[in-house]
């Protein structure tokens, strides 16, 4: 029996994960579903966007599947806050296209430090924020990108960064970087200046196979990947950590279609995917995975950010048919 924490959050978080669910369940694999509240719907009822309960019960769960949150103005984002509080500094991002052989890459972002530390200061004519990055997480954010690429059968581990601009910062990312690629001879390593990397994903997006950067580079290179892709709403994530895992899609929270069930479910239902290989469940993974390319492939059965006319609950049940 695994015990999962679910945060569906608010807009379309609560409508991708209810088919995410109900396709959880026709698996063998016993699951113990706890539901819990963050977010702005969350906010307006009890004054936090992230309640202390919801973090403790994250802590205790063998895994957590979250929709997604609306960002609230000067309040702290709940997702960037529940990484830190279970130290999930490694964020996973499968960038793969089931229609195009070229597209199959795997972005690994440090997920704990850079400009998403919050350090921000106002001295009345200027605000400054402060970049953090450390040997540690360098250090463990490209030791796991290896490994991944070790585990996965990738050939190249590429890292981004910015250290003709940045020098002290990115600096320890690149020096570690070479550091640890000595300890991996098998596997190809190289790097690119962030810009460069930004445009070789749309040009050549062939030449990369494990892409390991900061943050905010590893953000906005995700979101990008999503444009190869046609949609966000195809691509998962994964937030990993000593003790557990957070498993959820990457497209936020959508709230000018929410409740209008035209979300797409795919990239929660593969980011519960994500979440089975993690809990070492990987032939559970693979049929629903499978399930999932064999109706991107049929292109048949699409919701509207795919140039279809589906909704929500459509492609689910598609997916539970072919289960």
């Amino acid at each position: 029996m695994y015990n999962i924490t679910v945060i569906p959050g608010d807009g379309i978080g609560k409508e991708v994960i209810k088919p995410t669910i109900d396709i959880l369940e026709t698996l063998n694999t016993k699951f113990d579903f706890v539901y819990k509240d963050a977010g702005k719907e969350c906010y307006e009822k009890v004054g936090s966007n992230l309640p202390e309960d919801t973090i403790n019960e994250a802590k205790n769960s063998d895994s957590i599947l979250f929709g997604a949150v609306t960002s609230i103005p000067q309040q702290k984002s709940a997702i960037v806050t529940l990484r830190r509080e279970l130290d999930l500094y490694i964020n996973q991002r499968p960038i793969k296209s089931y229609t195009d052989d070229n597209i199959d890459f795997t972005i690994i972002r440090e997920n704990s430090e850079g400009l998403y530390a919050h350090m921000e200061e106002d001295y009345g004519d200027e605000t400054i924020a402060f970049r953090k990055i450390t040997y540690n997480g360098c250090q463990r954010i490209i030791k796991y990108a290896f490994e991944y690429a070790l585990k996965t059968n990738r050939k190249q581990v590429t890292a981004a960064h910015k250290s003709n601009v940045l020098p002290l910062t990115d600096g320890i990312f690149k020096d570690t970087f070479y550091n640890i690629a000595g300890d991996y001879e098998n596997i190809k390593s190289n790097d690119y200046y962030i810009d460069a990397t930004a445009m070789y994903l749309v040009t050549n997006p062939e030449r990369f196979d494990v892409i390991v950067t900061t943050n905010l580079f590893g953000d906005i290179l995700s979101d990008e990947a999503g444009g190869l892709l046609g949609s966000l709403g195809l691509i998962p994530s994964a937030n990993i950590g000593e003790k557990t895992g957070l498993f959820e899609p990457v497209h936020g929270s959508a709230p000018d279609i929410a409740g209008l069930n035209k979300a797409n479910p795919t990239a929660m239902i593969l980011s519960s995917c994500l979440m089975l290989e993690y809990l070492n469940q990987q032939e559970e993974a693979d049929l629903i995975r499978n399930a999932v390319e064999e109706i991107i492939k049929e292109d048949k059965i699409k919701t509207p950010d795919m140039g279809g006319n589906n909704n929500t609950q459509e492609v689910a049940n598609a997916i539970l048919h072919k289960l």
